[in-house]
Parts: structure tokens; sequence; C-alpha cells
């Protein structure tokens, strides 16, 4: 019994360690973390997100931070967790169907830190030719010495009162 006990925690701990080194691939590099970011809350109607992926990329304390407005016209930011995040996200993007797709990106770096705003275009679909909505990431990393860790995201879609700039629509 002994030694059925310890086979099953040895294997346990091997697929654990398995996991960790399929997703370290993710984190490499800056342009890793991003593809994984959009690549892992894309996806079509009733296609399940990895979300375990999902929270690797994140910083424990990291935040997520879309901004808005109020019904009093009033502009906001809230603050989640990629837990948070999940819970209020990630029922809808599997109803709905949701594609971010990236279509230009101002990478700034300072020693461990970078600063990436990323212009996105959202689709319902793979198929759709035109997004249902626009806006810019404002992603900040930090490189550890070991990887990649997303600490906040804070973004704002694109209304018609506040069209993204020209210039964060050209690729650089």
């Amino acid at each position: 019994m002994k030694k059925l006990v310890l086979l099953v925690v040895l294997i346990s701990a091997s697929v654990f360690a398995q996991k960790e080194a399929d997703y370290s691939k993710h984190v490499a590099t800056v342009d890793s973390t991003i593809e994984t970011l959009y690549g892992v809350i894309s996806g079509d109607k009733g296609e399940a997100r990895n979300w375990e992926l999902f929270k690797y990329l994140f910083h424990e304390d990291a935040k997520l931070i879309p901004t808005g407005k109020t019904k009093e016209g009033l502009h906001t930011a809230t603050f989640m967790s990629a837990d948070g995040y999940i819970e209020r996200a990630g029922t809808w993007l599997v109803e709905n169907g949701f594609h971010e797709v990236e279509i230009s990106r101002q990478t700034q770096t300072f020693g461990q830190i970078t600063q990436v705003f990323s212009t996105y275009e959202s689709y319902k679909s793979k198929s759709d030719t035109e997004p249902f909505m626009r806006g810019i990431n404002s992603i900040q990393l930090l490189n550890d010495g070991n990887r990649w860790w997303v600490i906040n995201i804070y973004w704002q879609q694109e209304t018609d009162d506040n069209p993204i700039p020209e210039k964060y629509l050209s690729k650089q």
C-alpha cells in the first residue's frame, strides 16, 4: 500500500512538473507572454478557456483594470484579480465567443520592467471580418530573472467620442 501511495505521489509530482515546464515557454519573452494572453482568452462560442494557463501569466498581486463610464458619465476603473476576471467574464466569453487580436504594439523597457501599449480588435468568431470592439491594453510586465509576469492590464475601449489615435494603430 505504501508503494502505491508513493507511486501516486511521484506521478502527480511528475505531471505537475511537466505542466510547469509546458507553461514556462509561454512566459519566456515579452512576445510569448502577450501572445499567450491574447490567445488564452480567445475562442469560439462554446469553447472552454485554459484558465490555469491564464492565471499562470499573472503575478499573485496582479490587477486587471477595465475602465468605462458610469451612468452619470464619470470615468471609473474596476480592479480585479485574475480569479475575479474569470468570475466576471469567463462565462460570457464562452457563451458568446470572443477573439481579441492585437493589431499594434508599442513597447518600452527599462531594466526588468516593460510597459506595452497594445491596440486590439475584438471579434465574436474567427470568421468575422469586422470587429465589434476595439481598444488599448496598457500591460505592465516584470521579469524576475526567470520569467515574465503580467503585473497589471489597464484597458479602455474605443468609443465614438474617444477614437483610437492613429499613432496607436500603426505597427512599430
